[in-house]
């Protein structure tokens, strides 16, 4: 009896170790969740606010290290400029349309700065097509209004960005001014999706998701009553331990 009792007490403190663990990492998972909520709260604040208001001028240089700290996303601009010339920028992504790419074209602004412009999506087939040559960006001035996004460095973990093959999966703003070139004191450290136009032609604008699905409350409640548990475990494993402890005394 006596050697099974260091055992039983072992394997005693071994689970309760694995449920103190556990409910440690559950409440980290639960603050985690609890910090996307207020994270989200504020994308869709920022969201109702700002997407439906009259369009300001498009922040210049002075306002450039602020929204590199990540302000001002999706307020609506509007900027006046010129279209770079050269090859578009095609980046891979999903619209509700489907799948296909984003254009991204460089618009010199009237102030002097380039801003990267996503003029909207189109499939996957057209740049095969020989509709694609359509789809150039107009010359002369133009005046364009839409929101402003903050850049996407770096592509996905499975599906990098590749600039030397032309393979785009972000918006990536640093790198597709390298790629093309560009000044880089002079282009701004975001992008802007077009407005829709008043015609559904390629490339469609418009096409920024701007509903945003919110669960957040319920994974971090989640979590904590999964904190909780393990901590209940963890004492029913206590007072089980303590009375083996108890009747494993010798009587007088």
């Amino acid at each position: 009896m006596s050697r099974k009792q260091p055992a039983a007490s072992g394997k005693a403190v071994l689970w309760i170790a694995l449920g103190l663990l556990a409910c440690v990492g559950f409440i980290l998972l639960g603050n985690w969740q609890v910090r996307r909520l207020h994270w989200k709260l504020g994308l869709i604040h920022d969201v109702d606010t700002r997407v439906h208001a009259l369009a300001v001028p498009a922040p210049g240089p002075a306002q450039w290290p602020r929204i590199a700290a990540g302000h001002g996303r999706y307020l609506h601009v509007r900027l006046t400029g010129h279209y770079l010339p050269g090859a578009q920028t095609l980046v891979h992504g999903t619209s509700a349309r489907g799948y296909g790419y984003w254009v991204m074209a460089p618009l010199r602004t009237a102030r002097g700065f380039i801003v990267l412009v996503n003029r909207g999506y189109i499939p996957a087939d057209l740049p095969e097509s020989p509709a694609f040559a359509r789809i150039r960006p107009p010359s002369g001035e133009v005046g364009i209004t839409g929101l402003l996004r903050l850049s996407e460095p770096g592509g996905g973990f499975l599906r990098p960005n590749r600039p030397a093959r032309k393979l785009w999966y972000s918006r990536d703003v640093a790198a597709i001014a390298r790629a093309r070139h560009l000044p880089p004191r002079e282009v701004a450290p975001y992008f802007v999706d077009v407005d829709a136009g008043p015609t559904a032609s390629w490339p469609l604008g418009g096409q920024t998701v701007i509903r945003f699905p919110n669960h957040h409350l319920g994974y971090a409640i989640t979590w904590y009553l999964l904190a909780l548990g393990s901590a209940l475990g963890v004492g029913l494993l206590l007072r089980s331990a303590w009375r083996d402890r108890r009747a494993s005394r010798p009587t007088p």
